[in-house]
């Protein structure tokens, strides 16, 4: 019995590593469509881009679900099983949040002015660097256990330092003389921007949280 119980959970972790690695290839695909304008004027990878995002973020709905499945199959305690499947819910909404700003660019066809696009790059990169210090810390708290309160510190001040960035940006926008419709719609894509790190921020203290039920 203990060894069934023992082989489900080495099956959810294994889940859980790949929904890691299936999260990064979706990270990495989001960025390429974010920035993939700045090359290229014509945005010719665009559409396919944001087509491959919506394909990997679908890709980690499965493991999700399947992930879920083993849960519901008794795999862990019910404490642990509530913690996981919230944990993956809340990480997973991130993905969904990407696949928004694409279809939010496609769809309004949106264009950056050049004079916000360093401090928009600056706020990208750096929820870009949130999600990967998020997914570290997902990686340690099935591995190690060792560093989360760290990651967590990290991506603390990357949450601040994002919030900061978007409240610049949106002086910018509004001192400039951009039309009041074209203001609010780069506003949006910028809120929409600033929100990845706050997500984050929520997934890493919910981490930190099952780590310290774990040691009590």
């Amino acid at each position: 019995m203990f060894g069934f119980l023992f082989k489900k959970q080495q099956q959810i972790e294994t889940l859980i590593f790949n929904y890691i690695k299936n999260f990064r290839k979706t990270q990495k695909l989001f960025s390429d469509a974010f920035t993939s304008c700045k090359a290229d004027p014509f945005c010719s990878n665009f559409n396919f881009l944001t087509d491959q995002t919506h394909k990997y973020e679908s890709r980690g709905d499965d493991i999700r679900d399947e992930i879920n499945d083993l849960m519901y199959g008794k795999a862990l305690l019910p404490e642990s099983r509530e913690d996981i499947m919230r944990l993956i819910a809340s990480a997973d909404k991130i993905l969904g949040h990407f696949e928004k700003i694409l279809h939010m660019i496609l769809g309004q066809h949106l264009v950056i002015p050049d004079f916000l696009m360093p401090k928009t790059e600056e706020l990208f990169t750096s929820s870009m660097e949130s999600c990967d210090l998020m997914l570290k810390q997902i990686e340690t708290l099935f591995s190690t256990q060792q560093g989360i309160r760290e990651l967590v510190a990290d991506i603390d001040l990357l949450e601040s330092h994002c919030d900061h960035i978007e409240r610049s940006l949106l002086r910018m926008i509004f001192d400039s003389t951009l039309e009041l419709a074209r203001k609010m719609e780069v506003k949006e894509l910028i809120l929409m921007v600033g929100d990845i790190s706050d997500q984050v921020d929520r997934v890493s203290k919910r981490i930190n949280i099952i780590r310290m039920k774990r040691i009590v």
